[in-house]
């Protein structure tokens, strides 16, 4: 039998051992739909595939990229009644995938902005409310960037910046698929 060298034990449990993870799941879907629309009694999926058309018009209103070929989204109702649209997105932090979701109003109204899963080490703090209010009132025609309209947050830039540019595309979609 040969003995193995002095520096694979190490190796191996050095690949073994997990690696901290900072992923963090703040809200499901359906737990965001409820906070976000309580009044509302079901959720209905009226997700969308974009056609070239949509994706250039979606482009050029948000003066974004559309990287997604689609859009999760829900209408919300009560009784039978439309309350408005829950849209799931998905945007870069610096590295990572944040997930979140914006709450429209039946006419394009920013009503709410919930962050579902950061996975960053650091910029969390576009997850406290503070900054997620800046977003509610905002329309298609609404004119907003990060450091204008919104406040950046030190330490979170790339996030915040991401986030904005992402709501502001979410508000293009409205306008191009769901108006």
């Amino acid at each position: 039998m040969t003995q193995l060298p002095r520096w694979i034990l190490p190796a191996a449990i050095s690949v073994t051992v997990p690696l901290p993870s900072y992923a963090v799941q703040y809200l499901t879907v359906p737990a965001a739909q409820k906070l976000c629309f309580p009044e509302s009694d079901q959720f209905v999926a009226a997700h969308v595939v974009f056609t070239p058309a949509q994706i250039k018009a979606i482009e050029a209103a948000s003066e974004q990229k559309q990287v997604l070929r689609g859009q999760e989204i829900w209408r919300a109702m009560k009784g039978g009644k439309l309350q408005g649209f829950f849209i799931v997105d998905y945007v870069i932090g610096k590295h990572l995938v944040i997930d979140y979701a914006v709450a429209l109003a039946p006419e394009g109204v920013v009503r709410q902005i919930e962050i579902l899963n950061y996975r960053e080490s650091y910029g969390g703090e576009i997850r406290n409310p503070d900054w997620r209010k800046q977003f509610v009132g905002k329309t298609p025609r609404s004119r907003f960037a990060l450091n204008n309209g919104i406040a950046n947050i030190s330490g979170a830039t790339l996030s915040s910046r991401h986030v904005t540019d992402g709501v502001r595309r979410i508000l293009a979609t409205y306008e191009v698929c769901l108006k």
